[in-house]
C-alpha cells in the first residue's frame, strides 16, 4: 500500500525550492529597498505604503504554506485519501507558490520603480488562473478535512461529496476564466467585480446544493 512518504517526489522538492525564492529575493534586495514600500493597491487606484520590514511577512508566507501544506495530510483523519489526489494537491501548491513569488516580485519592482507594473491586471489574471487550477483539482479531491467543500453534508456522505466537487470544479473553472478575462478590462473596479462575483457564486452554489443532495439522499433511504 502506498504511504504519504510517496509525496516526497520531484514535484514536492520543486515546491520547496519555489517557496524559498521569495525569501531569497527579499534577502538580496532588502538593504536597497526604500524605507516605505507599497503593500496594497486599491480599486480607486490609491496605493498604501508600509515599513519595508513588511516584505518579510509577505515573503515568509511562501515557506510557511509550503511546510503547512506538506504536513496537513499527515494530521487529517482521512489522510489515506490524499494518496489518490496527491498529484492534483501538489500541482495546486506549485501554482500557489508561483503566485506568491509573483506578488513578492511586484512589491520589489514597484518599490524601486512605481507604476512599472499594471498591478490590478497581473493580480486579477493570476487569481483567475489560480481558480482555474482549483476548478481542475476539485473533481479529483476525495473526502478530507482540509481541502474542498467541507460542509456537514459532504463530510457525511461520499456521494454528496463527489457531486458537490464535480459541480464546484465546473463553477470554479468558469469563475477563473471570467476572472482572467476580466483582468484586461480598463477599469479596476470591473476587474474586481469580474473576479469576485463569479467566485462567490462558485463557492455558494455547491455548498447549498450539498445540503439539497444530502436531504434527497436521506429521504431515499
Amino acid at each position: 500500500m502506498k504511504s504519504l512518504n510517496h509525496s516526497i517526489n520531484k514535484k514536492q522538492i520543486f515546491i520547496w525550492i519555489l517557496s524559498a525564492l521569495p525569501v531569497l529575493l527579499t534577502a538580496i534586495v532588502y538593504r536597497a529597498l526604500p524605507a516605505q514600500i507599497p503593500t496594497n493597491w486599491g480599486i480607486d487606484k490609491t496605493v498604501t505604503y508600509g515599513d519595508k520590514s513588511t516584505i518579510w511577512l509577505i515573503a515568509g508566507m511562501s515557506p510557511f504554506l509550503g511546510t503547512l501544506f506538506y504536513f496537513l495530510p499527515a494530521i487529517d483523519p482521512k489522510k489515506r485519501n490524499y494518496i489518490n489526489f496527491m498529484d492534483a494537491y501538489q500541482s495546486f501548491q506549485l501554482f500557489m507558490q508561483l503566485f506568491l513569488l509573483v506578488i513578492t516580485g511586484i512589491i520589489v519592482v514597484e518599490s524601486f520603480r512605481p507604476g512599472t507594473i499594471k498591478v490590478s491586471t497581473v493580480v486579477c489574471a493570476m487569481c483567475g488562473l489560480l481558480f482555474v487550477m482549483m476548478g481542475n483539482m476539485m473533481p479529483k479531491i476525495q473526502q478530507n478535512y482540509f481541502c474542498g467543500f467541507k460542509t456537514p453534508w459532504t463530510l457525511s456522505s461520499e456521494a454528496v461529496w463527489n457531486k458537490t466537487h464535480r459541480m464546484g470544479g465546473k463553477l470554479f473553472l468558469a469563475a477563473g476564466l471570467i476572472g482572467f478575462l476580466g483582468a484586461f478590462l480598463p477599469e479596476d473596479r470591473w476587474k474586481m467585480f469580474g473576479l469576485l462575483i463569479p467566485v462567490i457564486a462558485a463557492v455558494t452554489v455547491p455548498c447549498v446544493m450539498s445540503y439539497v443532495w444530502f436531504r434527497r439522499e436521506q429521504r431515499a433511504l
